[in-house]
């Protein structure tokens, strides 16, 4: 009993560094990386992707969000608007969407430290990866007051 547990485990962890390994492989070649850290059995790596202007606003961006653990990988698309007056990143999963308006150049909590970098990444890719705390003089450069109100609202989806 104990050898087939055994066996068991090792051919559970060997498919595990495979499919790790292929994740990795799949990357996209322009993935910028935001955040990359340790985590349970690996390391956690945010990054972005396939970026694009709106063709109709040229404050909005849509891009390709790319989140990969050490045992699971997700792709989202976004949208964040550059827009001076209100900057926000638009995110959601399979029940609700969640706008966040975002003061660039101002304070950057913990919650807030991801919508930050992804916000800068899409709106002003020179400075992709950059600690968005050091950004305040670059955001007032580009128009932004850095004394704007953050703040989070969630729509639900409707079910059918």
């Amino acid at each position: 009993m104990v050898l087939i547990g055994q066996l068991w485990g090792s051919a559970e962890a060997m498919d595990r560094s495979e499919v790790i390994a292929k994740m990795k492989e799949m990357r996209p070649p322009n993935l910028m990386v935001l955040i990359e850290r340790p985590d349970v059995g690996g390391n956690y790596l945010l990054g972005m992707y396939a970026v694009e202007r709106d063709t109709t606003n040229k404050d909005l961006r849509r891009y390709k969000l790319w989140q990969e653990w050490p045992t699971d990988l997700n792709i989202h698309s976004e949208t964040v608007s550059c827009d001076v007056e209100e900057p926000l990143r638009v995110a959601r999963d399979g029940q609700s969407i969640y706008v966040r308006r975002l003061n660039p150049g101002g304070d950057v909590v913990p919650a807030s430290r991801e919508d930050h970098l992804v916000w800068w990444a899409a709106c002003v890719p020179d400075m992709a990866g950059t600690d968005p705390v050091s950004l305040k003089e670059t955001a007032l450069s580009l128009g932004y007051s850095t004394v704007l109100v953050e703040s989070q609202e969630v729509l639900r989806v409707p079910d059918y």
